[in-house]
């Protein structure tokens, strides 16, 4: 066992030989878009995630599905099942079975098999103090997909937070590959700061992250502060207050974003300061939604952090 559940990563891994070891993992959760096949393809990138998340590649497949099946008509979900299996064969992986269960609310998400050499594997306990933090995907589709349920939330903006959701991982794990990245996490459910706090906590490093330079996406600032933040975002804000210092200048609704449970987001890369422009040239010859250095790597206490207004990250 290379990875198991005592280190809070991604992933579990397990070596297989010298020169493979297996990648497992899985998430499944309740619909955050109204289009059936939208959420089939968004819950799929996000299973798929925490396997690029380790540096690996996706192999096999089984869905897990909960469904109302007297609320809801089976060729509803036929559409969460066809938007995965595009999302999964994108991937270059199969879908080879799964289970479904009567549900009274709907429920849909993989479990995910891959594969990564032992040696090139990345965890969220490598970084090291003089790292630089670059983050792949904008934040802010835990508002958005608030702000959807009550309505409040333009066709525009959940267009480009779809796209984004969607949007493999595949490109930045193979950029983070090609500039000798060690350290990873995927920005989920705990937000940028409760997993760049996890990997700090890991690694046993400190880190300072610059607001103003972490991207987001569109109308995400202006939902926030009308009040649709779902419950897990303040969850999450309320539990970094004892481990992270905040400027005082940084608006409420700013740490609020940087708290964002997410759906399907980024990776999290902390990279050594010789490799960054590499990484930084790889994730944008991919087409990454964000290639943004938004922080870096100090020594300090284990998983303590330090959020600033500016926007420049100190060369």
């Amino acid at each position: 066992m290379l990875v198991d559940a005592s280190g809070g990563d991604d992933a579990a891994v397990i070596r297989l030989g010298a020169e493979r070891a297996l990648v497992l993992t899985t998430d499944f959760f309740t619909p955050i878009v109204d289009d059936a096949y939208d959420f089939g393809r968004i819950a799929a990138a996000n299973a798929l995630s925490d396997v690029y998340a380790m540096g690996g590649r996706p192999l096999y497949c089984l869905n897990l599905v909960g469904w109302p099946r007297g609320t809801l008509p089976l060729e509803t979900l036929g559409e969460v099942l066809r938007g995965a299996a595009d999302v999964v064969a994108k991937a270059g992986a199969q879908i080879v079975g799964g289970h479904s269960v009567d549900d009274p609310e709907p429920k849909f998400g993989l479990v995910a098999v891959g594969e990564v050499h032992p040696e090139r594997m990345t965890t969220n306990a490598a970084a090291r103090p003089g790292d630089r933090l670059v983050l792949t995907k904008p934040i802010g589709s835990g508002i958005i997909a608030t702000a959807i349920k009550q309505e409040a939330a333009s066709k525009e903006t959940v267009e480009v937070a779809v796209h984004v959701m969607t949007t493999l991982n595949d490109g930045a794990a193979e950029a983070a590959r090609l500039a000798g990245v060690r350290a990873a996490t995927d920005v989920t459910g705990f937000g940028l700061l409760g997993h760049l706090r996890s990997m700090m906590a890991a690694s046993g490093c400190a880190a300072e992250v610059w607001a103003g330079a972490v991207p987001r996406l569109p109308d995400v600032g202006a939902l926030a502060a009308a009040g649709h933040v779902p419950g897990g975002t303040r969850r999450n804000l309320e539990s970094l207050r004892e481990t992270t210092r905040f400027d005082d200048a940084l608006e409420e609704v700013d740490r609020t974003i940087l708290a964002d449970a997410q759906t399907s987001g980024g990776l999290l890369l902390a990279v050594a300061p010789e490799g960054l422009e590499r990484l930084l040239s790889e994730l944008r010859s991919r087409g990454t939604p964000a290639a943004a250095v938004v922080g870096l790597v100090t020594e300090g206490s284990a998983g303590v952090l330090a959020v600033h207004v500016g926007t420049a990250v100190p060369a």
